[in-house]
């Protein structure tokens, strides 16, 4: 402590003088300022050192306050490292991605590649035997004016003519290269799609094993679909039944669990509705309707395939006779079958009925994936694991063409159709196909 005497303390008095001198009209003034006198004066300040007096107050209170700041330290460092962790991805889990995506993206290329060679043969095979179709009803023509050693050239050359092109339609008919082009190039955009949303997910900087599996197995469900190979695993052109195409792996069944559904993260009650209407219209109009134009393009396709070689067979078997009693029915069967049978190659893979079939089963799966995409948000009852609920209505509308007031109104109208008249609108959600 330090003290101070009053006594000790001396104020001077303040004196001012002023005197003027007239010498060179100047003027001169003087200020005395007091005087402090120190030498009465003691500050002391104490000379202790804090640190080792905290340590002498005991051992127990020196480690409990140690104690007590490493815990408090650890637990900072803990939770700033936990806030850094959660937002930073596992880099092997990255590296699986960026793994992923570069397989993705030489599927994108292969299948197009396959695509363009496909798409050259269907062009090179339907040039090639239109032209050795109609060169055999040519010749066959001029066999029918010719005699002798002509006419059995010409004859033998027209049979053997019809015949390869019987063979070469047989087998065209059967893999469909006008389809297989239409799965490629359905299977190229896919890939693309993918290849995309995993560069979206890379981007978002949060990315979980979870993405990887996810990933795995659309990758797994587009090569089941559209196959690279022609033997053994090439999709069945003619089947029995049409089913919308499936590229997606299936989703997994939530079971509803009995608890109070709640509004949020997006969703609400005239949502849900909504997009129960919406799935409605879908599988009674949109996939409905594709799958009946899919059954009448495989009809169409089937009588087509069949009647090609036909033609080519009779054509073969007219001019095998060509000389003969009926020389001339046969001559005239030989060239009227084989022209028809140029025709009937011309419409459909000139036509590429195959590729149209293609296109409708593609369409009402793309439907039937929608379908399935809604059931299974509706179907979660905890509304937070859910997709976002406004951004899940901009992706339904723009996946079907639709403004957002257009699906409201899409919903509105299913709903009144329902419920007052007791029929199924004729409106159609898709408007782009």
């Amino acid at each position: 402590m330090a003290s101070l005497g009053s006594s000790s303390v001396i104020i001077g008095s303040v004196a001012y003088s002023s005197s003027c001198c007239s010498r060179r009209g100047t003027t001169r003034a003087t200020i005395n300022m007091p005087k402090l006198r120190t030498g009465g004066l003691s500050l002391r300040l104490p000379a202790r050192d804090l640190v080792p007096e905290v340590l002498d107050m005991g051992p127990g209170l020196s480690a409990a306050t140690t104690s007590h700041v490493e815990k408090k330290y650890e637990s900072s460092t803990n939770r700033n490292s936990h806030s850094l962790g959660s937002n930073v991805s596992d880099p092997m889990v990255i590296a699986k991605l960026h793994a992923i995506m570069e397989a993705v993206a030489d599927r994108v290329e292969m299948h197009q590649n396959i695509g363009e060679q496909r798409d050259n043969w269907n062009s090179l095979l339907l040039t090639s035997i239109n032209a050795i179709t109609l060169t055999a009803a040519t010749m066959a023509g001029i066999a029918a004016t010719s005699v002798g050693g002509p006419l059995l050239a010409l004859k033998t050359s027209s049979t053997l003519m019809y015949l390869a092109a019987t063979g070469m339609l047989v087998v065209m008919n059967q893999i469909q290269p006008s389809q297989l082009v239409e799965e490629q190039r359905n299977a190229a955009r896919l890939f693309k799609q993918l290849h995309g949303r995993i560069q979206t997910t890379l981007s978002s900087g949060n990315t979980t094993s979870s993405d990887v599996e996810d990933a795995m197995k659309k990758v797994l469900a587009l090569d089941k679909a559209y196959p690279l190979p022609l033997i053994g695993v090439m999709l069945e052109k003619f089947p029995e039944t049409v089913e919308p195409a499936v590229w997606w792996p299936q989703h997994r069944q939530r079971q509803e669990k009995p608890m109070k559904r709640r509004d949020g993260n997006g969703w609400s009650v005239e949502l849900e509705e909504e997009m129960r209407e919406v799935v409605g219209v879908l599988k009674r109009k949109d996939t409905e309707d594709y799958l009946r134009l899919g059954k009448i393009a495989l009809n169409v396709n089937k009588i087509l395939s069949i009647s090609g070689p036909l033609l080519t067979g009779i054509a073969a078997c007219g001019t095998a006779f060509m000389g003969s009693s009926h020389g001339s029915w046969a001559a005239m069967v030989g060239v009227v079958a084989g022209a028809m049978a140029s025709v009937v190659n011309t419409m459909e893979h000139g036509g590429q009925v195959g590729m149209v079939f293609e296109m409708y089963r593609s369409n009402a799966g793309f439907f039937r994936l929608m379908e399935e995409t809604i059931e299974s948000n509706l179907n979660e009852i905890d509304v937070e694991r859910r997709e976002n609920g406004e951004l899940f209505e901009m992706k339904v509308a723009l996946h079907l063409g639709r403004s957002l007031s257009g699906l409201k109104n899409l919903a509105a109208a299913s709903s009144y159709a329902s419920s007052e008249k007791g029929e199924a609108i004729e409106e159609f959600a898709s408007k782009l196909f």
